[in-house]
């Protein structure tokens, strides 16, 4: 087994134990609280790491990680799942569009009907505008285009409102999306489907055929380039939440802990609840930049994002969704061009294995 192979065994088996330490105080705190702690950044932090129960835990939690990945590393348990397991996602690369046009057309829609500017923390009302995009982006009509002009849209809002950053994986995910296109099914794929067929009425009314198809192709060779679009994007939100909302603004992610009450629920104390849970996301997020172990940090932000919707009633399930689509893209193609996983496999994880190769690793597991 490969070492890519055997690092992504031992991060599969840590992943869960990773969820589990970043708790149910993951959540954008924008959205559920209104106030914050009065607790200065330099007061806080000398307090926490002056307190050993606060310390020792997020020092346990890091070993026991690390050692976790290491044993697995070279104990190499699960090799056949986890060949099953890639060979199982590359056969759903064909749905990765779809999914995507999903994650963020719904969101969009929901925005536009429940009041607010794309993030629930900013109260606009642009309801025909969104509701319009995400329609579009659902049924896949002038995919490439509208995505172009979702992300316009957000980065415009962004300038002028900066909590629209809550939401920034709405850069990665309308980038991946104006390079993905549309896929099937879709609008998109009828019409070009009608057009391209001789004798049809579509193809005499259509005439912009021809240049949608030069278009496609054109954007066709960075396709290969879709899981990395997905990574730095999710990885640069994870990042972004963490740290603001988290590590750098303790006062509000303390407010949430004691909104929800979760010292109720884990007996450890505040300092300890913010550190991880802000840790953790960025600890997720700098994986994802990186390309290290892609699909099992995929995975453990899956987790973590279920834990976060149980755990946290009011937070709003749909400002989740476009994270949700993100991590899920990652689990079916891996890291990507530019990825660690790509260097340490010597090429292109993320690439749909090839008919000789699937049934290479089909053999293995046999």
């Amino acid at each position: 087994m490969g070492v890519g192979r055997r690092v992504t065994v031992g991060w599969l088996a840590a992943a869960a134990a990773l969820a589990g330490w970043s708790g149910v105080a993951v959540a954008h705190e924008e959205y559920v609280v209104d106030e914050r702690e009065d607790v200065a950044l330099a007061a806080f932090y000398r307090d926490a790491l002056s307190d050993p129960a606060v310390v020792g835990p997020l020092l346990a939690g890091g070993v026991s990680l690390l050692v976790a990945a290491v044993v697995f590393l070279y104990a190499r348990p699960g090799e056949r799942d986890v060949v099953a397991f890639r060979v199982a996602m590359s056969e759903y690369r064909d749905y990765v569009p779809w999914l995507l046009r999903i994650s963020f057309g719904i969101p969009l829609i929901g925005a536009g009907f429940g009041g607010y500017f794309v993030s629930p923390a900013v109260e606009v009302e642009l309801r025909l505008l969104q509701v319009l995009l995400g329609f579009l982006l659902l049924f896949g009509l002038g995919t490439r285009l509208v995505a172009v002009a979702a992300l316009v849209v957000y980065l415009v809002g962004a300038a002028i409102e900066p909590l629209l950053l809550l939401q920034l994986e709405m850069v990665g995910g309308m980038a991946a999306i104006a390079i993905a296109g549309s896929g099937r099914p879709s609008a998109d794929h009828v019409l070009q489907r009608l057009a391209g067929t001789s004798g049809t009425l579509a193809s005499r009314t259509v005439p912009l055929f021809d240049r949608v198809e030069s278009l496609q192709d054109r954007a066709r060779p960075a396709g290969r380039y879709l899981p990395t679009v997905c990574r730095v994007g999710l990885g640069v939100t994870f990042v972004y939440l963490g740290a603001s909302q988290k590590l750098l603004d303790p006062g509000l992610a303390l407010a949430v802990v004691d909104h929800y009450q979760l010292t109720a629920t884990i007996p450890v104390s505040p300092e300890l609840w913010v550190l991880a849970a802000g840790l953790t996301e960025v600890a997720l997020g700098l994986a994802l930049l990186a390309g290290v172990l892609t699909r099992g940090v995929a995975l453990a932000a899956l987790i973590v994002f279920t834990m976060t919707l149980f755990a946290l009633p009011d937070d709003p399930v749909l400002a989740h969704v476009g994270l949700y689509g993100l991590a899920s893209v990652l689990l079916i193609t891996g890291g990507g061009p530019g990825s660690l996983d790509a260097r340490w496999a010597r090429g292109d994880p993320t690439v749909a294995v090839a008919p000789a190769e699937r049934e290479t690793e089909r053999q293995q597991t046999n």
